[in-house]
């Protein structure tokens, strides 16, 4: 073999082992894989193409010049992920424990610029100490390069990021900023001050999974939007998100054949809700019942349960939804949940993904926590989120839909182009029982069978003003339906708004109430 090919093979060999076989070995004695291994089982087999491997540091501060930083930290590159393009960056902490430098977020730059110039998603898996200290500013120089980038790329690629290991300080912001964040329990740990900075300064005492563990970020903080109980779950899962997202803001999600018959009546439906107003019944289940093979993906199913968001597929083609769960909280929206739904909207929006919004809202959560914690700001996100969106806007109400709740869940003033509405459905400013209350409060006190006279005039209330037909016959509805038909009329509805064109104003800025 001639010598320079003979060296070229030596040298990649030797990067490929980042910092060796015992880093590797102590890498996977943690539970945890390497930087490529996680880049070998997310994308087809032998698709990966990797990019600027023979980088290097240019550090010579405390003693750096003398130290070998093989492919810098990180693995970048691209592939496919089921034929689709996708680029990749993976941070290798078997070499100076990931630490960012100056040309390791070079090289995650570039990948960055070369997503967005192809316009293909980037998934990135993150796993390192945080910033290199021996390379001072430039090290926080290559964290806000990533930022920008992040930010530049925010909603016309669909970025990912994986937490596959720790994540703190400066480190953390980045995968705030992208479309998604996955979590690993026992190995993922995201905080910007760890546990000890933390008690010097406050005197708290908290362990590192307390306070930025997998399941703290997927269920208290929001921050995460799902958590699986390993590497390969976790990468499995990914695959199954890209499948619902188009690699662009300018293409449409990708279409996936299914044989489950689009006009599929389900008798089921029909008897769902309860007679009872106030039991709760289970939303998701009227959820696998309309989607295509019974299949929805949720996304923050540990957040603001109270609210449910995520992807199916209606006639092979993806669809957001958004839906009450009458299970927790009886479906009231609340500061987490009108911050939970505002942002997947927005995501969907930007994605060509159309909208479908389960009604089923007793309105917005009381109570001075609430008031105190902004629930005014944090609920307007919702009513910007909906006005502000032009993909197809398909709202049924299954039950309640009172008050301020019932707007912010996409009514025809928000621009829903389509709303449907089951029998039992009840439309009004409060639930009929308040209204009573309030209406024919003398007539009550002054009866002779107060109780009797009070079930009188709920009824007469609801039937005056809260059944489903009054609104219809404001045009408010565009029509009652039978509930074992819904996925049926939902299917048409989409068909109908596939070129749906609809455009906002131009602004400067869109997003001042986030």
């Amino acid at each position: 073999m001639d010598s320079k090919l003979e060296r070229l093979v030596k040298t990649k060999e030797k990067i490929k082992l980042g910092g060796g076989e015992k880093r590797i070995k102590k890498q996977h004695e943690k539970g945890k894989h390497t930087a490529r291994e996680r880049i070998d089982m997310l994308l087809d087999e032998d698709s990966f193409v990797e990019i600027d491997a023979f980088v290097k540091h240019r550090c010579n501060n405390f003693g750096m010049e003398k130290v070998e930083t093989p492919g810098e930290g990180v693995v970048t590159g691209y592939g496919t992920v089921d034929g689709r393009l996708v680029f990749v960056y993976a941070q290798d902490f078997t070499v100076l424990g990931g630490s960012l430098g100056e040309m390791h977020a070079a090289k995650i730059c570039k990948v960055q610029e070369m997503a967005i110039k192809m316009g293909a998603p980037i998934v990135g898996f993150n796993d390192s100490g945080g910033a290199r200290i021996q390379e001072g500013v430039d090290a926080l120089s290559g964290y806000g390069k990533i930022f920008y980038r992040n930010t530049k790329a925010s909603g016309v690629i669909p970025q990912i990021t994986a937490i596959m290991g720790p994540s703190a300080g400066g480190a953390v912001y980045s995968p705030a900023i992208t479309d998604f964040i996955f979590m690993v329990e026992k190995t993922s740990m995201m905080f910007i001050t760890g546990p000890q900075v933390i008690k010097t300064v406050t005197g708290e005492e908290v362990s590192q999974e307390e306070l930025g563990g997998a399941m703290t970020h997927n269920r208290t903080s929001g921050v995460a939007h799902f958590v699986d109980s390993s590497e390969e779950e976790c990468i499995e899962r990914i695959k199954k998100l890209l499948s619902f997202l188009p690699s662009n803001n300018l293409e449409d999600p990708p279409y996936v054949e299914t044989e489950d018959d689009i006009n599929r009546i389900e008798d089921k439906l029909n008897e769902i809700v309860p007679e009872n107003p106030n039991k709760p019944y289970d939303m998701k289940e009227i959820i696998t019942t309309i989607a295509d093979d019974g299949d929805f993906f949720e996304v923050q199913p540990y957040f603001a349960q109270n609210i449910i968001t995520g992807y199916m597929r209606i006639n092979g083609k993806t669809v957001g939804v958004i839906a009450n769960q009458p299970k927790i909280l009886a479906g009231c929206l609340d500061i987490n949940a009108s911050d939970k739904a505002g942002r997947f909207i927005r995501t969907c929006d930007a994605y060509n993904i159309p909208l479908l919004n389960l009604v089923d809202v007793p309105g917005f959560l009381p109570g001075t926590e609430q008031e105190y914690g902004g629930i005014i700001r944090h609920g307007a996100k919702m009513l910007y989120a909906y006005s502000e969106a032009t993909v197809p806007k398909v709202t049924v109400i299954i039950r309640k839909a009172y008050g301020g709740a019932y707007i912010a869940m996409c009514n025809k003033e928000l621009g829903a182009d389509q709303v449907f509405a089951w029998p039992n459905a009840e439309i009004a400013v409060m639930g009929p029982d308040g209204a009573a209350n309030i209406i024919f409060k003398h007539e009550i006190k002054d009866s002779e069978d107060p109780v009797e006279t009070r079930a009188e005039k709920i009824e007469e209330y609801r039937d005056t003003v809260a059944n489903p037909y009054i609104a219809a016959g404001h045009g408010y509805v565009d029509d009652v339906i039978i509930p074992s038909t819904t996925r049926q009329r939902l299917a048409s509805a989409f068909d109908m708004l596939q070129s749906k064109r609809e455009t906002n104003p131009a602004k400067k800025h869109g997003n001042i109430p986030l």
